[in-house]
């Protein structure tokens, strides 16, 4: 179910997109579209405070497994998101996908074959393919 509804997306995307059907068009508009949603997070914080980022180094130690980082990693957030807040950058997020099946359509690439090879990828390397 979940390959229909990604190969529904790239199909409605190539079906609604008219006026920009260049790739360079593409490319910034899928560029604005992922800079809205770093700033609908970033409006989150200052604007409405649901939000509240506590960023400083972090810290693990050089002699620490796996696991034991895992665990000491911070996303540095701290509160949850309120239900305006999360719809904003769900619709921005949404808009960024629309974006990036149409980039995937105009060089002929499918995005759930993309997500597959991605997620063999990352089970694969496991632990080695650290980001």
């Amino acid at each position: 179910m979940k390959d229909i509804i990604i190969d529904e997306l790239q199909y409605s995307a190539n079906e609604l997109l008219v006026r920009n059907k260049s790739i360079i068009d593409l490319i910034t508009k899928f560029q604005d579209s992922n800079a809205r949603v770093n700033r609908s997070v970033v409006k989150s914080v200052t604007h409405c405070g649901c939000i509240k980022i506590n960023a400083e180094k972090q810290s693990f130690p050089e002699d620490g497994d796996f696991e034991e980082m895992k665990l000491l990693m911070e996303t540095h957030l701290e509160g949850k998101l309120c239900e305006n807040c999360r719809d904003i950058i769900e619709k921005e997020i949404g808009k960024n996908l629309f974006y990036l099946a149409s980039i995937c359509n105009t060089l002929d690439l499918n995005l759930y074959d993309i997500i597959i090879k991605e997620l063999d990828r990352v089970k694969m390397l496991g632990k080695y393919n650290l980001r």
